[in-house]
């Protein structure tokens, strides 16, 4: 084999001096360019080798960027420049990168933020951004950070998944599987809960890629991470407030703007706020609908959106009866042992002025035998009276 050789410092100086000297947009052809105007003879592996890490450094992610390569990782943490942490979906492992210094971590950490059009400084100190090649980004500088410079890096994946991936993985088993199947088949609303990093926006995705090819998605999310494989989707994505704090597009008002799209199903990419309101109303009058929220289980679920619902200005009663009326499902997700499962299919429904989600199937922690819950009988005549057969 012929030896790579090595890109040292000097030269990687160079090309990057001659490559910023021109304004425009940072491509391997011009970092290629940049290496061979530099009198360097590095031969093919050396020049690619040049063009990968000046290309990271200057538009990619930087000592990350290796990391992205490997399609299991979902999430990349830096907590310092020797605690970088990664995710493949089994738990968090230490990864094997390190940058040269805290300097280069903020420096990182800027530039991410600034090519998604907001600002990391002393007076913006905690930033949550989506930039270019799919990455949502958020940002936390010391004083707030009570160390070094914070970086988070979530990853959206191109590919969709199908059920039958999720099986594959474990998070789904058989049983589960049809009923998703017949949920997605009637046109149910639901909601997908669990705690970050649990698998909800992957669910999500993949039971909106279900849905027939000639209903129309909007999608209305804070950063743009749903990617169902369906023929006929729309996005809507949040607008933060400039320095001066003009410019926003907040959730609730998307979703107000969604509904003069003639969308037949409505997402949410995430419940959290006051958008909560506009989504019952949008779901009380004959649109289908979902989307995914943080819960501890799915009967706290209901906790939560009446919590929700008093963000919004609505009553515990009119939360109650809109909830009600609006989501049939609860899908909660949970984190087992660095795995992603499906624990609970639970329905929703009212009792004496109370929001209920009752769990109709729930899977064992160490196995994939689900057992019958109390909400079985009535998530078999919800799907049945939607699809015409029971599950």
């Amino acid at each position: 084999m012929t030896a790579v050789p090595i890109v040292d410092s000097k030269l990687l100086d160079d090309v990057r001096e001659r490559v910023l000297a021109v304004p425009g947009a940072v491509t391997p052809a011009r970092i290629a360019a940049a290496v061979h105007e530099s009198g360097r003879l590095l031969g093919t592996a050396g020049t690619l080798a040049a063009v990968d890490l000046i290309s990271a450094e200057l538009s990619g992610l930087g000592p990350l960027q290796n990391l992205v390569k490997d399609r299991a990782v979902t999430d990349i943490l830096v907590n310092g420049p020797e605690d970088v942490w990664l995710d493949r979906g089994r738990g968090l492992e230490r990864a094997p990168i390190s940058f040269p210094s805290e300097e280069a971590v903020r420096a990182l950490a800027v530039r991410l933020v600034a090519s998604g059009g907001r600002r990391l400084d002393d007076s913006s100190p905690c930033v949550d951004v989506r930039v270019a090649g799919g990455y949502r980004v958020h940002a936390v500088l010391p004083p707030i950070s009570t160390g070094t410079t914070l970086l988070s890096v979530r990853i959206r994946r191109h590919r969709a998944f199908d059920l039958a991936d999720l099986e594959h993985a474990g998070t789904i088993v058989g049983e589960q599987r049809s009923i998703l199947e017949s949920m997605a088949a009637g046109g149910l609303s639901y909601l997908v809960s669990g705690a970050t990093g649990s698998g909800k926006t992957t669910l999500l995705s993949t039971l909106l890629g279900l849905a027939a090819p000639t209903e129309r998605i909007v999608l209305v999310e804070d950063a743009s991470e749903l990617n169902p494989a369906h023929p006929h989707v729309v996005g809507l994505e949040a607008r933060h407030g400039n320095v001066e704090g003009s410019g926003k597009v907040d959730l609730a008002e998307l979703v107000r703007q969604a509904l003069r799209m003639r969308p037949d199903r409505l997402v949410v990419g995430e419940c959290r706020g006051a958008e909560v309101r506009e989504l019952l109303a949008a779901l009380n009058t004959g649109h289908s609908g979902a989307g995914t929220v943080h819960a501890n289980s799915a009967e706290a679920v209901a906790a939560r959106l009446v919590a929700l619902g008093a963000l919004a200005g609505l009553s515990s009663e009119a939360m109650t009866l809109q909830a009600a009326n609006a989501f049939s499902v609860v899908l909660h997700l949970e984190r087992r042992d660095g795995l992603r499962q499906l624990a609970t299919i639970a329905v929703v429904s009212e009792q004496a002025g109370r929001l209920l989600v009752t769990p109709a199937l729930t899977r064992a922690r160490d196995a994939v035998q689900v057992e019958d819950g109390p909400g079985w009988d009535l998530l078999c005549e919800r799907l049945s009276g939607a699809s015409g057969a029971r599950p």
